[in-house]
């Protein structure tokens, strides 16, 4: 009967320590310092354009309707911007490479993805 006991104790407290640490390291993770700074901005559909067609358009086509890469019309109804800046810069879809412009620029980039209809 002990052994239950201590088995439901562990249990609890794993239970516990999961709140926990989704309580502290999620809030966390959705705000480094790069994404806050980047979604704080205003950014520039058209400077995003220029900075899509030197580094994007090879894979995603110049209006963004796909070639190698996935088409990019319409990504801000299927993604967030949170999700969008970490898309760019983790590259976590092979193989698309990783990409951190500073802040305005990435700014700027998504506007410019929020332009493409």
């Amino acid at each position: 009967m002990q052994r239950q006991g201590l088995i439901t104790a562990l249990v609890l407290f794993a239970a516990g320590a999961c709140v926990m640490l989704s309580l502290v390291v999620l809030p966390a993770a959705r705000s480094d310092p790069y994404t806050r700074q980047t979604l704080e901005l205003a950014g520039s559909a058209e400077n995003g354009g220029r900075l899509f067609l030197m580094n994007c358009a090879g894979c995603h086509g110049i209006a963004g309707q796909g070639l190698v890469g996935p088409t990019l019309q319409g990504i801000s109804r299927r993604k967030n911007d949170r999700q969008l800046v970490r898309q760019v810069v983790s590259g976590r879809t092979p193989p698309m490479p990783r990409f951190q412009p500073d802040p305005q620029a990435m700014a700027d980039l998504i506007a410019h993805l929020h332009a493409l209809a």
